[in-house]
């Protein structure tokens, strides 16, 4: 299990991370469908999630691709949700329907990026309302910290339909979101004693999503991700997702 876990692990890392993500829905999706323990799916993706994206924020940094202004007034109020949503007690059954409808909501998100964000003509940013966009963060980051996903594959369909940055830009602004609301996901859970951390299970993981992301964060420095990824990736979280709220 273990092996194919880490080539999986390996190229959605590399593949979320040249557009600024992740990966913790695929993560979550993945270990889902192989029936790991639902704490340690929690612990385990949030943590793939930041060894992923403090490459990627570094990279978008450096290449001028993260304003950071717009960065901290995204996450002002996604963070303590974030703490918050994670330290809520969910039972197994909760967890799970949280999750499966969470995932099917970001197939749909990718399933955006696929057919629409390719086809429109570039638009000049808008200035947009900060407020407004930090109490949605808010809301994505309350998700995030109950579900164990990092939250960018929510907030860059929402940026992106309202024109808040450049394409690139905003994949700099998702990849900061999701490395602090993981943090900070993280944190609550280790407020109520919750984290599960196995490393002869977690150890392989992160290290293959650290070579993954390692390679994408240097991609998405000169494009971003072909559009192709978003379906393809969809098409996964969609069936783990559906299953989940089936069962």
């Amino acid at each position: 299990m273990i092996t194919e876990l880490c080539i999986l692990f390996f190229v959605v890392a590399l593949l979320y991370a040249a557009a600024g993500f992740g990966g913790g829905s695929s993560y979550l999706a993945l270990m889902a469908l192989w029936q790991v323990d639902f704490q340690l799916m929690k612990s385990t993706a949030l943590l793939c999630n930041i060894a992923v994206v403090v490459g990627g924020v570094y990279h978008f940094y450096r290449s001028g691709h993260l304003p950071l202004r717009k960065a901290w007034q995204l996450s002002l109020v996604s963070v303590p949700l974030a703490f918050a949503g994670s330290y809520l007690p969910l039972k197994q059954a909760t967890f799970f329907l949280l999750l499966g409808i969470a995932l099917t909501i970001a197939a749909v998100c990718m399933c955006y990026r696929l057919f629409f964000e390719g086809k429109e003509a570039p638009e000049p940013v808008q200035r947009g309302n900060g407020k407004v966009y930090g109490l949605i963060g808010g809301a994505i980051g309350l998700l995030s910290g109950m579900t164990g996903i990092g939250g960018g594959i929510y907030l860059s369909p929402v940026l992106r339909l309202g024109r808040y940055d450049t394409a690139k830009n905003i994949a700099g602004l998702s990849s900061f979101f999701i490395l602090v609301n993981s943090v900070a996901g993280l944190l609550g859970q280790a407020a109520k004693q919750a984290i599960v951390f196995d490393m002869a299970f977690a150890g392989p993981l992160l290290i293959a999503v650290i070579a993954g992301g390692q390679i994408g964060a240097r991609m998405s420095a000169q494009v971003l991700s072909p559009r192709w990824v978003a379906g393809a990736t969809a098409v996964l979280i969609l069936y783990a997702g559906v299953r989940m709220l089936l069962q």
